[in-house]
């Protein structure tokens, strides 16, 4: 796992020595990603810097790359899989290798056969190839985005790096996106490509871009989530999604680094967890939890660690070191993330970092599987289908007029709602309106529709349920779940690996059916199923919590006046309505209404304002080269 900044330019240029004060800082900023080694290259149109995190071939996986006597040059962060199967392959057809690294199998297979390389690779990953022959850069995401890629063009060249911060330093402007700020209102997250840093973009999952120095880049898609249920025995079903995760936990343990995994109360993690054991007995695993009844999920993590026979590490969090470390959490994120998880994310990934350079984790199983409690909606409301678009209308109009506190008012509005109206993804802050009231300058052209119309056009004709699935393979899983599972776990120079988000383990979901994975009257139906034997029988049907945050207790007791003086002395005036804001925060503390979600979104993006338009935490950020750091291959 790693870090790297980069860029090329159009026209040849002479003044490299000049620039290298800017690409040092660059990459240094973001060395909590790679704090092994640190290298460089540079030629008359490129410039690369990277950061190691050095995981496999310890010795010989240095980067920047190159290969075929130095026409391409890579930077590359991730870990392909299959890379020994891959170069077993190649080896058999005649090439030749000089390191053992996953990194130069990524060279050869685009060597041999181009950028349909990048359909072979089975893994998590972000990389940039320089061809020095043909003056052209090949950068491509892994499918399901669980490594970063920012980039943006202008009349110069192009410009990448894998955390926004290293092309925002020496950038003098840095437009403010309006429009991202209306999604990031709606999803808590600003939904890819956009960032709120209007000419800066993220690559989309399984996307690749290409361009060649003076010509405008392309991007193109590689890959895109089909769902195409098959009928086939229940029972042989079940059969395949054992063997293709256990395959995958196989695969994500290769490493040449301990590896250890994060332990919840949940089936997720506790599958990997069951699944890594068999492989390495004395596997270590993490856990996290609050001081608070509901919110301790440490003590259920324990009791199945005991059971699986694995060592257990748990850190409790308090109220006040998660308010002393939200700027630097924010820092790391580069976007505001108001998902409250993040926070735990951030603190178990310190106390495993402590032990072990990678970890397993057991994001994607409820986009895959269908394990959002959400995903059992559209059954609810099945008899609505019986009624005529006509009926629906009168139906609708009529409940909306019905007193808000009168149960059931929801459920008609819902009812009555096609699906492509009511789902934007697995969170939902702020609706049209009440942006309208909480911003300075809404505008209605940028409904959240926008974001989600053009997937609901690509998938007509699946059930409501498997719509739900693809908008968070979209959304919510690039945008919330995988941003901070990156960022919160690279703040500790820490991996992590996802054995759910594999190419092998995807398949077997997409010919799940709808019954199979919301039948019985419960989520991932078919997935608990498969692993009965496997996950002890208190985790299998466990309600979910993910990594519960008290967040709704604090902002009324402990973090209230945090609240309120972050409000009072943000300088967002320009953007957000503050006494709309503290209507908001004095409701919830009555007891009037939950606000803490809203609340929350508000508060992260004054705190992301502070960090980076304000400037007011001292964060360390190196803006200068320092000496005693190491300068590779510049050339």
């Amino acid at each position: 796992m790693c870090g790297f900044i980069g860029y090329m330019y159009n026209e040849q240029q002479t003044k490299i020595e000049e620039e290298m004060t800017k690409l040092c800082s660059q990459t240094f900023v973001i060395k909590h990603r790679g704090p092994d080694d640190t290298g460089f290259y540079t030629d008359s149109h490129v410039r690369f810097g990277f950061t190691r995190l050095s995981i496999i071939d310890l010795k010989g996986g240095s980067q920047p790359l190159s290969y075929e006597n130095e026409r391409y040059w890579i930077i590359f962060n991730g870990e392909i899989y299959n890379h020994i199967e891959l170069r077993n392959e190649m080896e058999k057809q005649g090439l030749t290798f000089d390191t053992s690294s996953d990194t130069e199998v990524i060279l050869a297979l685009y060597h041999q056969n181009g950028q349909e390389a990048v359909k072979s690779l089975r893994g998590m990953f972000a990389f940039v190839i320089w061809d020095k022959k043909h003056k052209e850069i090949f950068a491509a995401r892994d499918p399901f985005g669980i490594k970063p890629f920012f980039y943006f063009e202008d009349r110069k060249g192009i410009f990448f790096a894998s955390e926004k911060k290293s092309l925002l330093l020496g950038e003098k402007e840095n437009f403010f996106d309006r429009k991202a700020l209306q999604h990031y209102l709606t999803y808590q997250f600003v939904p890819e490509p956009f960032t709120l840093s209007e000419k800066i973009k993220r690559l989309e999952p399984g996307n690749y871009i290409q361009k060649k120095a003076g010509e405008p880049m392309r991007v193109n898609s590689y890959w895109k989530p089909q769902f195409l249920p098959v009928h086939r025995p229940f029972e042989d079903k079940l059969k395949d999604i054992r063997e293709v995760l256990r395959d995958s936990v196989s695969v994500h343990m290769r490493s040449d680094v301990p590896v250890g995994a994060f332990l919840s109360s949940g089936i997720d993690s506790t599958s990997i967890v069951a699944m890594a054991k068999e492989i390495h007995p004395t596997l270590k695993t993490f856990s996290v939890g609050f001081e608070m009844d509901g919110y301790n999920e440490a003590d259920f993590a324990a009791e199945t660690a005991e059971k699986l026979g694995v060592e257990n590490h748990r850190k409790m969090i308090s109220s006040e070191e998660f308010v002393e470390e939200l700027p630097k959490i924010i820092w790391h994120m580069d976007e505001p993330v108001a998902d409250p998880a993040a926070v735990p994310l951030y603190f178990v990934a310190k106390e495993a970092s402590k032990h072990v350079k990678v970890v397993l984790s057991g994001e994607g199983a409820d986009e895959l599987f269908g394990g959002y409690n959400i995903y059992r909606e559209p059954l609810s409301l099945k008899w609505f289908s019986y009624l005529n678009p006509l009926s629906k209308k009168w139906l609708k109009e009529m409940a909306v007029r019905l007193p808000n506190d009168l149960k059931g008012k929801n459920y008609l509005i819902r009812g009555c709602t096609p699906i492509e109206e009511r789902y934007i993804g697995n969170a939902k802050m702020f609706s049209e309106q009440e942006k309208s009231q909480l911003l300075e300058r809404y505008n209605n052209r940028f409904s959240y529709m926008n974001v989600t119309h053009p997937l609901y056009n690509q998938i007509r004709n699946y059930h409501d349920v498997t719509k739900m699935q693809y908008i968070d393979l979209h959304t919510w899983l690039p945008g919330d779940i995988l941003v901070k599972a990156d960022k919160m776990t690279m703040a500790h120079s820490l991996e992590l690996r996802v054995p759910f988000l594999d190419k092998e383990v995807f398949q077997a979901a997409s010919q799940l059916s709808v019954d199979d994975k919301t039948g019985a009257g419960m989520t991932k139906y078919a997935f608990r199923k498969a692993m009965e034997g496997i996950v002890p029988d208190s985790v299998l049907y466990r309600k979910k919590l993910g990594f519960p945050v008290p967040i709704r207790h604090w902002l009324k007791d402990e973090l209230y006046d945090w609240a309120y003086q972050l409000i009072k002395e943000s300088k967002t005036s320009a953007h957000i309505r503050k006494d709309y804001v503290f209507k908001l925060l004095e409701d919830h503390r009555k007891g009037n209404s939950d606000h803490s979600r809203k609340i929350w979104t508000v508060l992260m993006f004054m705190l992301w304002h502070q960090i980076y338009i304000e400037e007011k935490f001292d964060i360390p950020k190196i803006t200068e080269f320092k000496s005693e750091e190491r300068i590779e291959r510049l050339g």
